[in-house]
């Protein structure tokens, strides 16, 4: 069952939202050569406890950390390691805030240093492709909108999407009801409703869009060693079109 969330439910979502946000600007002044992602994940939880929030995904089914890292060729749900970033990497942190009991969710795609042409452009492909599906995110459309908007914006540029990972409903649980795939056709799915709070989170990678998981449970890694991006915003369906309540103030 899809929960409808009130204006004055958005409205604190928001609040989380924006914790979260002010936590990625902040993540983007850290990355670097020689940082390790452990260092932001430790980061991550001292900001959120100063701000009043805590990491909804420490815990969540014997989860161990604030944020997931996910460097180069893991696509989603990268461990935070002790090991430094290096010049050229590509890095992607996710976190989900809890503030009074609501929920915001958000990943964001890092360059580390000076990065490859390839590199750059499968972050701007991934993060154009975000806003493509959030354009459909209006009431009347359905979620295959969405789903369609990303697939085709990233084929057409020579990337695949990631089947097997795909974003959600989100308000007081982690994960509710719809899901949202990033890929498949047009006008299919559940018709898109005022008061709907949903994920929007591909992920893109340069090669194959097939992914496997590592030993541990968690790490989602390209099959073929390729690539791999994600950008995650979480919006509500409004009468006024879709807002966006992890806005961090970035260009479209």
């Amino acid at each position: 069952m899809i929960k409808m969330k009130t204006p004055e439910e958005i409205a604190k979502m928001k609040a989380a939202g924006d914790i979260l946000a002010d936590c990625h600007k902040e993540i983007a002044k850290l990355i670097a050569p020689g940082v390790t992602t452990w260092e932001i994940d430790q980061f991550v939880e001292k900001f959120l406890k100063e701000r009043g929030a805590t990491p909804e995904q420490k815990g969540y089914s014997g989860y161990e950390y604030a944020t997931c890292a996910s460097v180069n060729e893991v696509v989603c749900h990268g461990f935070p390691k002790k090991e430094p970033l290096k010049n050229g990497d590509i890095v992607t942190i996710d976190m989900v805030v809890n503030l009074d009991g609501w929920l915001a969710d958000s990943a964001w795609s890092y360059t580390v240093g000076e990065v490859s042409q390839k590199a750059a452009d499968l972050l701007e492909v991934t993060r154009q492709s975000m806003y493509e599906g959030i354009k459909q995110a209006v009431v009347g459309n359905r979620i295959g909108d969405i789903s369609h908007a990303i697939q085709v914006f990233a084929e057409e540029r020579g990337y695949s999407v990631v089947r097997q990972f795909i974003g959600h409903g989100i308000g007081k649980d982690m994960h509710e009801a719809p899901e949202v795939p990033h890929y498949g056709p047009a006008g299919r799915g559940p018709r898109l409703k005022e008061g709907m709070v949903l994920t929007v989170e591909p992920m893109l990678n340069v090669g194959g869009w097939e992914a496997y998981i590592e030993e541990d449970g968690w790490t989602a890694k390209t099959v073929d060693g390729s690539l791999s991006a994600q950008y995650e915003h979480t919006i509500a369906i409004t009468k006024d079109g879709p807002v966006i309540l992890t806005d961090q103030g970035e260009p479209r």
